[in-house]
C-alpha cells in the first residue's frame, strides 16, 4: 500500500473526474459521486501521517520509475514534513468545496465538479512531484481548471478575472521553466534530489555564474503565485469573481504553492542567493503585510476585504521563510496550513451569505446575529482564528514567524507585528458592521440560519482551528525535521563556497 499511496491520492480525483464525464446529467447523482470521490481521496491521504516515520528528515512514500527515456523524465513522487500536510490540506478542503457547491452552482453541474476534481489532482501533484518536469506539468495543470471555474461559474466580471489570473501566473512560470531546462541541459536529469545533490557537491558546471538568473527564474514564478507585493494585483479580481468553491481552493491551496516553491526551490537550491536577496524580499513581505491590511481596512466589499487579507497573511509566510531560522520557517509552514483553514472557511461563510442576499457589499448587512445566531457564532470563531487569538490556530503560526523575525532583525518583528494589529481592526470591524446593530434592511430580518449541510461544512473547520491552536506539536513534530534539514543543507553549502552569508545562516541553524 505504501508504495502506491501517493499515486492513489494524486489520481483518484482525476479518475473520479473521468467517471463524472460519462455519467448522465442527474444532478443528485453527480453531487454524491463528487463528494464520495473527494472523501475517498481524503481518507487515503490519512495513510500518510498514520504511517509516518517520526524524526526522518528525508522524503517518504517514494515512488520512482522511468517515465520517458529521452529526455530523461521520471515518475518520481515523495513527501516530506513540509509537503505532507499541504497534501492533507488539499484533500481536507475539497469535500467541503463539494458541499458548499451543492445548490449554488449556476451553470452545468457536471463540468463544475469535473473541473474541481481535475484541479485537486493537479494541486496534490505539485506537492508530491520530485521530478522537475512532472512538477511543472502539475503546476501548469492547475491553471486551466481554475481559470475555467472562474470564467464559467463566476460573477459579472468573471472572464476578465479568469484571463488576468491565467496570464499573470502562466507568464511568470515561463521563467521557472527556463531555469528547469537549464538544469536539465547541465545534468541530463529533471530529478530534484539529483539536482540538489549535484549543486551541493559542486558538480554542475557553470552553476555559480548562472545561479543568480536561475534563482530569479524560480522566484518570479513563485512570487506571483503567493502573491508577493507588488505581484498581487490579479488576486482580488480572481477572488471577487470566482465561485465560492473556487475562492476556497484558490486561497486555501493554490496560493500555498508559491510559498512552498520558495522554500523547496529558492531557499534549498540557491541558499547563497536566497540569503543575499533576503533583505529586499523581506521588505516586500513586510510591505505586503501592512499594505494588504490597510487596503482591506477600507474595502466596502467583504469578499475583496478577505482577498486583501490573504496578501497580508501570506506576507507573514514569506517573512518566516526568509528569516532563515528554524522557528520562523516552522511557523511559515504551519501558517500555510492555518491560512488554508481560516481563510478557506471565511470564503465558505461569505458564499453562504451570498446565496441568501446575492451581494457582498457590507453596507447591505447589519444585525445578522439576531436572525442567524448559529451562523454568526461560527463566523466569529473563524474570524478570531484569522485574527490570531490565542488558543486558535492563527496565533501559533504568527507567534513562531514573529519570533523568527525578531531573531533575524528586530525591525522585521516590529513591523510585522503591526500587521497583527491591523488584521484585528479590519476583521473585527467587518464583524461589527455585518452582525451587530439594528436590522436596517428588512430583508435581513428573515434570513435563514445555517442549515444542516452548511453546519456540516463549517463545524469541522472551526474544530480544526481550535485543535491546531492547542495541539500544534502534532503538526510541528513532522514539519521540524524537514525544515531543519533544509536549513542545514543551506548552511553546509554556503560554508563550502566560503560565502559571507554562511556566518548568519549557520548561526541561525545552530541556534534553534
Amino acid at each position: 500500500m505504501s508504495g502506491m499511496i501517493l499515486t492513489l491520492i494524486t489520481f483518484v480525483p482525476l479518475a473520479g473526474a473521468v467517471l463524472l464525464m460519462f455519467m448522465p446529467r442527474n444532478d443528485r447523482a453527480l453531487k454524491w459521486t463528487a463528494l464520495v470521490i473527494s472523501l475517498l481521496a481524503f481518507v487515503l491521504s490519512l495513510h500518510l501521517p498514520a504511517h509516518w516515520s517520526s524524526g526522518a528528515p528525508g522524503f517518504q512514500f517514494v515512488v520512482d520509475a522511468q517515465w520517458i527515456s529521452s529526455p530523461n523524465i521520471h515518475y518520481h513522487l515523495g513527501v516530506d514534513g513540509i509537503s505532507v500536510w499541504l497534501v492533507l490540506l488539499t484533500t481536507f478542503l475539497t469535500p467541503f468545496c463539494v458541499l458548499i457547491s451543492w445548490n449554488s452552482v449556476h451553470g452545468p453541474l457536471k463540468e463544475f465538479f469535473v473541473l474541481m476534481l481535475i484541479l485537486e489532482t493537479a494541486m496534490i501533484g505539485v506537492f508530491v512531484a520530485l521530478d522537475l518536469f512532472l512538477f511543472y506539468v502539475f503546476w501548469e495543470a492547475t491553471l486551466i481548471p481554475m481559470a475555467l471555474m472562474i470564467g464559467m461559474y463566476g460573477h459579472e466580471r468573471r472572464v476578465y478575472a479568469a484571463v488576468k489570473f491565467f496570464l499573470y501566473t502562466m507568464l511568470a512560470s515561463v521563467f521557472m521553466l527556463a531555469s528547469i531546462i537549464w538544469f536539465y541541459v547541465q545534468t541530463q536529469s529533471f530529478d530534484y534530489i539529483t539536482i540538489l545533490n549535484a549543486i551541493h557537491s559542486h558538480q554542475i558546471a557553470g552553476f555559480d555564474r548562472a545561479a543568480e538568473l536561475l534563482f530569479f527564474g524560480f522566484f518570479l514564478g513563485f512570487a506571483v503565485k503567493v502573491p508577493l507585493f507588488p505581484f498581487h494585483t490579479w488576486l482580488p479580481d480572481a477572488h471577487v469573481e470566482a465561485p465560492t468553491a473556487g475562492s476556497v481552493l484558490l486561497a486555501g491551496v493554490l496560493l500555498k504553492m508559491g510559498v512552498y516553491g520558495l522554500l523547496r526551490f529558492n531557499v534549498t537550491l540557491f541558499p547563497v542567493q536566497a540569503h543575499e536577496h533576503a533583505k529586499w524580499i523581506n521588505a516586500l513581505a513586510l510591505i505586503g503585510i501592512v499594505y494588504g491590511a490597510l487596503v482591506a481596512l477600507v474595502q466596502p466589499n467583504m469578499k475583496k476585504l478577505v482577498a486583501y487579507s490573504s496578501v497580508s497573511h501570506l506576507g507573514f509566510c514569506v517573512l518566516g521563510i526568509f528569516t532563515f531560522t528554524q522557528i520562523g520557517t516552522d511557523g511559515a509552514v504551519y501558517q500555510m496550513l492555518n491560512h488554508g483553514i481560516s481563510t478557506g472557511a471565511l470564503f465558505m461563510l461569505l458564499g453562504m451569505l451570498y446565496e441568501r442576499r446575492h451581494t457582498y457589499e457590507i453596507k447591505e448587512y447589519g444585525g445578522l446575529a439576531t436572525p442567524m445566531p448559529v451562523y454568526s457564532t461560527l463566523f466569529l470563531m473563524i474570524l478570531l482564528s484569522s485574527v490570531g487569538l490565542p488558543l486558535l490556530n492563527g496565533f501559533v503560526g504568527e507567534f513562531l514567524i514573529l519570533s523568527g523575525a525578531f531573531s533575524a532583525w528586530k525591525w522585521y518583528g516590529v513591523i510585522g507585528t503591526t500587521g497583527v494589529i491591523w488584521s484585528a481592526g479590519y476583521l473585527l470591524w467587518l464583524y461589527q458592521r455585518t452582525f451587530y446593530g439594528e436590522v436596517h434592511n428588512s430583508v435581513n430580518a428573515s434570513l435563514p440560519d445555517a442549515n444542516g449541510r452548511e453546519r456540516l461544512s463549517l463545524i469541522p473547520m472551526v474544530a480544526m482551528a481550535l485543535i491546531m491552536g492547542v495541539a500544534s506539536p502534532l503538526w510541528i513534530r513532522m514539519i521540524d525535521p524537514s525544515v531543519n534539514d533544509s536549513l542545514r543543507r543551506s548552511a553546509t553549502y554556503a560554508a563550502a563556497v566560503s560565502h559571507p552569508a554562511v556566518t548568519t545562516i549557520a548561526a541561525s541553524t545552530r541556534g534553534q
